[in-house]
């Protein structure tokens, strides 16, 4: 037992929430002061070290049980909320996929009907991106950006501006301010004369 230097009241130490303050020279054993320890008691001394220690070691497990739960439980809501996004993702490009179906199954007499059934599925298919936060960089004509463009060819001409996209090979697209693909570009090089 323990004297509470502030109000002089008695408390019982609680293994299993707080250890002894530092400060505290009443929750320290006698044996760490270097007095009282008579001959007599080692066995009493010995068996209050390993109640001690039990409860210390009884309170590390559970300690470590806690935690060990915890990051489970951490662990399986980032993949919930996971697979709940790549869900609402999904449904959302479902919709493009039933337009495929039924392209591929239609009779059309004329190439324009079909052009205008893929122009209807490219629409549906940007729009269902953008809806979840993907938008295309703009290439054509832009300054060169080697954070947003990779650049497959250099090409000599004075047509463009130097260092400015020519033509986008390949759309790049970003996610909010995360870059997903940058755009393949060829860029222009304005040769000194």
């Amino acid at each position: 037992m323990a004297m509470n230097k502030k109000n002089g009241e008695a408390s019982e130490l609680d293994l299993e929430h707080e250890l002894p303050s530092a400060e505290s020279e009443d929750a320290i054993p006698s044996r760490s002061r270097g007095g009282g320890a008579t001959a007599a008691d080692p066995e009493a001394e010995l068996e209050t070290l390993r109640e001690e220690r039990a409860g210390y070691l009884d309170r590390l497990a559970r300690l470590q049980a806690e935690f060990d739960n915890f990051r489970k439980r951490s662990v399986k809501e980032q993949q919930d909320f996971r697979d709940y996004a790549l869900a609402e993702a999904l449904k959302s490009l479902l919709p493009i996929l039933d337009s495929l179906d039924r392209a591929l199954k239609t009779n059309a007499t004329s190439v324009q009907e079909y052009l205008s059934g893929i122009d209807l599925i490219d629409k549906q298919f940007h729009d269902a991106l953008s809806r979840l936060g993907v938008e295309p960089i703009p290439a054509e004509g832009e300054p060169f950006d080697p954070n947003l463009h990779q650049a497959v060819q250099m090409v000599d001409t004075p047509e463009v501006k130097d260092n400015h996209v020519i033509d986008e090979l390949q759309r790049g697209y970003r996610i909010k301010d995360r870059l997903l693909r940058p755009a393949m570009v060829r860029v222009a090089h304005n040769p000194k004369h």
